[in-house]
């Protein structure tokens, strides 16, 4: 198996491109074959990967393996240079597993107008951009990825969303791609900084290693720019505004990826590029962050009382738990920076599922709307049990994903890294200790309302509603055993982390 190390990571990223080009060739009409292909191709990536995991190791998680450097375009030092550490190595597998999962789902719940074949090989293209991005160590080609990922996205919500999927469709490209630009921008002035055409570097290793020789101001302008670019990926506040569109109009392999993937490549993009190439800004910026981290999370708690949709209040769900994230990270400790990274996988998990939960809903319902919904326990009671488990996992039940990410964030809140202030720190702990207090409030009044009480009038005769079909439990049962396993045995994943975080907080002195 020793091709895995060479070959491993670039068949896994690359092979669902290469699957989305076949699959536009075949005949529209087979509507079996195609699914077969684009499934396969999903879970022959998903092996590959799995076979990485396999072969990394673990005593050597702060060190980056399966490198792989080749010349790209010399004009310029970009190289062909991808790699995987302890902090990309859970987010490279989930992005594939969740890709597959959504490849599965995509047998019965193609929406409106239909089209399986371009929808899968879109799904696919994606899946190319997000796994691309956590594998990528030269920043051009971390851009590229990054930005392959908008397209397929575009497309997915103006031709499947939902009543106004034009008008979020525009803005989620828009707001993107204005924060790419401030990027891009960092990365060229880093280049210029390393020597620019006479010997400068896209290298985010090399980057890491000379340092940046430049002002104060300069460091910080850079960051600046890094910061606009990750923070409206994430999203915080207060770049969140395209977030509860896009999910709301997306179709639900659309939210399903966004939610459990892409928000999560504008949180690597900061503790990848911005805070090891950079470490002096990050301290400035750190107060900052958090702050802002404090603000999503309240904000987007409260948000949530005030929507009537499911979707959209799981929407605005995530950018409170986002917020424990960035908040996790802005501790530039050991404890915040691996609760960070476990909240993102937990994050990916958990919202992944109750979005699926909410595609499923409106399949069976023909609506989202909260106060229309009832008895779903009583009337569908495998559904309503997992619909009650992932709303719980997502307010951080102890035992399940939801809970270590959120901790370990507030722990780091109260002694910060870095010679941060633990005065400002500890008053964003408790504003983040709130925040939890009104997340459980707000799931618990959401199952209160869609799981118990009298099934509706309208839906009392239960015509075209069914509970939990085979293929449903094929896509979800992943997700749910992961939830768990990952809540009872945190190991699981802090194992992988620990390593790499410790060099990473090193860097901040």
């Amino acid at each position: 198996m020793e091709w895995i190390d060479g070959w491993g990571l670039s068949l896994a990223t690359l092979l669902p491109v290469v699957g989305a080009v076949v699959l536009m060739f075949l005949p529209s009409s087979r509507d079996s074959l195609i699914k077969w292909f684009g499934t396969l191709v999903a879970g022959v990536a998903l092996i590959f990967g799995i076979l990485v995991a396999l072969r990394f190791d673990y005593g050597r998680t702060g060190e980056v393996q399966f490198e792989v450097f080749k010349e790209w375009i010399p004009q310029i030092n970009a190289n062909y240079h991808i790699g995987v550490d302890g902090l990309s190595l859970s987010l490279f597998v989930l992005s594939l597993l969740v890709s597959f999962l959504c490849m599965i789902y995509l047998w019965f719940h193609v929406p409106e107008p239909g089209k399986p074949k371009a929808l899968m090989a879109l799904v696919l293209l994606l899946e190319t951009g997000m796994t691309g991005t956590f594998i990528a160590l030269d920043l051009v080609l971390f851009f590229i990825f990054w930005e392959i990922v908008l397209v397929p996205m575009y497309f997915m919500i103006g031709i499947w969303g939902g009543p106004r999927r034009e008008y979020a469709a525009v803005k989620f490209f828009l707001y993107t791609l204005f924060g790419s630009i401030f990027m891009l921008l960092a990365f060229l002035a880093l280049w210029f900084n390393t020597g620019g055409a006479a010997g400068g570097t896209f290298d985010m290793i090399e980057l890491q290693q000379r340092g940046i020789e430049a002002s104060a101001m300069f460091r910080n302008l850079v960051f600046a720019g890094l910061f606009l670019g990750f923070a409206i990926k994430v999203p915080m506040w207060p770049f969140h505004t395209w977030l509860p569109d896009a999910h709301t109009e997306a179709p639900t392999v659309g939210s399903v990826l966004l939610a459990a993937i892409m928000l999560k490549m504008g949180t690597y993009g900061f503790i990848r590029i911005a805070f090891p190439i950079l470490p002096e800004a990050a301290k400035d910026f750190a107060p900052l962050i958090g702050i802002l981290a404090v603000i999503s999370i309240i904000y987007g708690a409260l948000c949530c009382y005030a929507q009537t949709d499911l979707k959209r209040l799981i929407a605005f769900s995530s950018v409170g738990h986002m917020g424990f994230v960035m908040l996790g990270l802005a501790t530039l400790t050991n404890n915040g920076i691996n609760g960070a990274i476990f909240g993102m996988v937990a994050h990916g998990l958990i919202t992944g599922m109750l979005f699926f939960l909410a595609g499923s809903i409106h399949e069976r319902y023909h609506t989202r709307e909260i106060s229309e919904l009832g008895g779903m326990l009583a009337q569908i009671p495998k559904f309503g049990s997992i619909f009650t488990y992932a709303a719980i996992a997502s307010l951080g039940l102890p035992g399940l994903a939801g809970f270590w990410g959120e901790m370990l964030a507030l722990l780091g809140s109260y002694n910060p890294g870095a010679g941060l202030s633990e005065e400002l720190f500890r008053a964003l702990m408790v504003g983040g200790g709130i925040g939890t207090v009104l997340t459980a409030g707000y799931l618990l009044w959401t199952v209160q309302r869609v799981n118990l009480g009298r099934v509706p009038e309208k839906f009392a005769a239960g015509k075209g509603i069914f509970d939990v079909r085979p293929l449903e439990m094929w896509a979800w049962v992943p997700l749910l055993i992961l939830i768990v396993a990952a809540g009872v045995y945190p190991k699981l994943v802090l194992s992988v982390t620990d390593g790499a975080v410790q060099n990473l907080v090193g860097m901040f002195g």
